[in-house]
């Protein structure tokens, strides 16, 4: 299951970390979705990126052996290059997701793909990558 926060994006830097590493946390959750929320570009106008201490989310993540998303979306571009750093450095698994609301919109794996290795992310954290008795092990985890 993936969880994202969509709404209350604005609320406390201290709610929000507590909202998100609850989120990480839960035993049903597999992927932390579109950290941040924001929106940079687009015909949806833009957004700013919610405010959370992102060391205790990530810790969370992988902890709890949830993926981070990177969400493929151009106009969302979440999370950021730097955040996508310090979970990496923090030993977070990760999700490619298009973020697809239409088949059309598939392609946008693309992108994210390339902001997975030019952030430099090796396939093997990538969950979306793995064959699927791996991927069918991970998701069936103890937790």
């Amino acid at each position: 299951m993936v969880a994202s926060a969509h709404s209350k994006l604005r609320m406390q830097s201290p709610a929000m970390t507590r909202r998100l590493v609850a989120a990480a946390s839960d035993p049903r959750v597999d992927v932390l979705g579109h950290v941040t929320g924001r929106l940079v570009e687009g015909t949806r106008g833009t957004r700013p990126p919610s405010t959370f201490e992102a060391r205790p989310v990530f810790e969370a993540c992988a902890a709890h052996g949830v993926a981070l998303e990177i969400n493929s979306r151009p106009e969302r571009q979440d999370p950021p290059d730097e955040l996508i750093a310090s979970a990496l450095e923090t030993g977070c698994l990760f999700s490619i997701d298009s973020d697809a609301h239409a088949p059309g919109q598939l392609s946008l794996l693309d992108y994210g793909a390339v902001r997975a290795e030019a952030s430099g992310v090796p396939a093997e954290r990538i969950v979306t990558t793995w064959p699927l008795e791996r991927l069918r092990e991970w998701t069936a985890r103890q937790r």
